[in-house]
């Protein structure tokens, strides 16, 4: 920990990274955000790879590794391999996922056969192109950082600009052409910014690990949140994290690569999000399904106890309750504690019996499950219910202000359609409106 302060306060050239690295990360999360919502994380991975023989041409032309001129170059052909893919993917029958794989496959071995040519050049041998593959944040200076925060500030700043507009045009272009905005120019502008996002950090990352870059801090964002606004923030700063710690790692020894590194970041953030997000996590989801098989358990529990009191058997042995054959014993256990404890049962020496409150709340749940298979089985003439009142019954229960809701609205679907009253008395249900 102290050689890290150490750098950050005395190494003029950590800290130009740091802040590269840290401006990349957070262009990265917000324009990939987008990417994603858009289903084209992976023409970032195209346009990456796609970069590197405009930055041989750059070379080439220029005799020297300028990093404004090698930009440039990358931009270039990123940008037309973008289009490229676009133009394949509206003017052909192949598929968008085939055009990418296609045009990153050409451009990239491309540029492989021109970084071998310029390998053969007498000044190409030690100009270091090859790190654009795997990318060397720490080869980075001054005016290299300027050119990249510069560019990554205008991404952000156009990006926060265009919010609306490209949130509009991102979930419903059909209803963005409607209101006039030009959905064409706006997703042009949102693969020339694509593009730069990817250009500015192929010294950094590398074209091969860019596209982790773009799609990492996005996917991780979407776990904690779904408004795209708050989406779009966070995976900023996922991004901007994932970029400073990749750095200061790659300090503590000679010789650790930033980007890889960066990536690692990321991903390591991600499973964290993938894991215990509160609501899409998987930990989160487990308790849900956990949860909620307790309340079926619950549920059946007190449909076969209204059925055994029905038959006459007001007191039930529990070895003969059925429930307890379908479920394991520290279901079972559960499940009775949990009746108990909201007053549906009490026990006489092995007995359960069945309250008042238990009665009625069994009926309430016969009625329920029956109505929801009536409004599968007629969704016309029960369309007027709400569906989502039934969910918060199964999860949490109703009401009695909601209950009497659902009462009321009944009765005016019987009166409209009355074979619907005579099926739910048919069915078998003590409970009457």
């Amino acid at each position: 920990m102290a050689q890290i302060w150490q750098s950050i306060l005395t190494d003029g050239n950590t800290q130009w990274v740091l802040l590269s690295t840290l401006l990349l990360g957070i262009a990265s999360g917000v324009l990939g955000s987008f990417a994603l919502l858009r289903k084209q994380s992976l023409i970032g991975d195209a346009v990456a790879h796609a970069a590197l023989p405009g930055i041989c041409f750059a070379f080439m032309f220029t005799g020297e590794k300028n990093f404004f001129a090698l930009l440039i170059g990358a931009a270039a052909t990123g940008l037309l391999a973008a289009y490229t893919i676009q133009f394949i993917r509206s003017t052909t029958r192949i598929k968008e996922d085939t055009a990418i794989c296609l045009v990153l496959s050409v451009f990239f071995g491309f540029g492989i056969v021109l970084l071998t040519k310029v390998g053969q050049m007498a000044s190409g041998n030690k100009s270091g192109l090859d790190d654009y593959i795997f990318g060397q944040a720490a080869a980075l200076v001054g005016s290299d950082v300027k050119i990249m925060g510069i560019t990554a500030t205008a991404l952000i700043v156009i990006t926060t600009l265009l919010f609306k507009e490209f949130k509009v045009s991102t979930f419903d272009p059909q209803f963005a052409k409607g209101i006039g905005l030009p959905v064409g120019f706006l997703n042009f502008l949102f693969s020339s910014l694509l593009v730069l996002t990817v250009v500015i950090g192929i010294q950094a990352v590398g074209v091969i690990l860019m596209a982790a870059m773009l799609i990492t801090p996005a996917i991780s964002a979407r776990y904690w949140t779904e408004s795209l606004r708050v989406m779009v923030f966070v995976a900023g700063i996922i991004g901007g994290i994932s970029g400073v710690l990749g750095t200061l790692i790659s300090t503590l020894g000679k010789g650790l690569p930033t980007g890889p590194f960066i990536v690692v970041a990321a991903t390591s953030i991600f499973i964290i999000s993938m894991l215990f997000a509160p609501k899409r996590g998987i930990v989160a989801i487990w308790m849900s399904r956990r949860k909620n098989d307790h309340i079926i358990a619950v549920r059946s529990a007190l449909k076969k106890l209204y059925e055994f009191t029905k038959k006459g058997k007001v007191q039930v042995d529990q070895s003969q309750f059925q429930v307890r054959n379908t479920i394991n014993q520290k279901r079972y256990q559960s499940v009775i504690r949990e009746m108990s404890k909201k007053g549906y049962i009490l026990f006489e020496s092995n007995y359960i019996v069945l309250t008042e409150k238990g009665m009625q709340k069994a009926e309430e749940t016969i009625f329920i499950d029956e109505l929801l298979e009536l409004k599968e089985m007629y969704p016309s003439e029960m369309s007027s219910l709400n569906i989502e009142i039934f969910n918060a019954e199964r999860k949490e229960g109703l009401s009695t202000e909601q209950f009497q809701t659902l009462q009321q609205k009944l009765r005016t679907i019987y009166q409209q359609y009355p074979f619907l009253h005579r099926g739910i008395k048919e069915g078998g249900t003590s409970y009457e409106l």
